[in-house]
């Protein structure tokens, strides 16, 4: 084995480390994924707890299950895969509470700030997807893979995906105009606050 430190092993290297007995390398490995896998959760959850309970569970399903892992896919796509399987469990688990009314709640037209930041937009506009066109749309979108590397990751057929992402991008399209019209209309007259108007 090399030396610590003097060159970075691969995702590959350190699962086949952690799944050989070496008590760090699956820490390493998480450290390395933890803030895009946090934000994935954080994109497929209802709020920051669920995100926070879910890559958790997420996480122990991978350090349990790694020797099962084949290679036959990136590693990162396997934790990406393991985290929005985790997140959609969680969501189906908690159905008592409709997801609308804490996203409305959350992203209601009467924002006090007149110039969002286009990824905070971007993020809202994601949040009003059902999970599981959000899913697909952050996978080919976001994180930039394939319809079928998404297909395999979400566990659903091609044509799924392709049909996920494009309600998904309709959606995200018209939402996106409703907060850019809103905007314009806040920058232009901050004095009349935008009245949120059903469809």
């Amino acid at each position: 084995m090399g030396t610590f430190g003097e060159q970075e092993r691969t995702d590959g290297e350190l699962l086949a480390a952690h799944v050989a007995g070496e008590q760090y390398a699956f820490e390493e490995l998480f450290r390395r994924h933890h803030r895009q896998l946090y934000r994935l959760a954080q994109l497929t959850s209802r709020n920051p707890e669920d995100a926070a309970d879910a890559l958790q569970d997420a996480m122990l399903s991978a350090h349990r299950t790694a020797p099962a892992f084949r290679y036959d896919a990136a590693v990162s796509s396997w934790l990406y895969r393991i985290v929005v399987n985790a997140c959609l469990d969680r969501l189906r688990r908690n159905k008592t509470r409709p997801t609308t009314t804490l996203l409305d709640d959350t992203c209601h037209a009467g924002d006090p700030m007149p110039h969002v930041d286009t990824a905070i937009v971007v993020e809202r506009a994601l949040m009003r997807l059902p999970v599981e066109q959000r899913a697909a749309v952050v996978a080919v979108d976001m994180q930039g893979y394939s319809v079928v590397e998404t297909a395999r990751m979400l566990g659903v057929a091609e044509g799924t995906v392709k049909s996920r992402c494009s309600r998904a991008r309709r959606k995200l399209a018209e939402t996106l105009d409703y907060f850019a019209l809103d905007g314009t209309a806040a920058a232009s007259s901050s004095s009349n606050p935008p009245v949120m108007e059903t469809g």
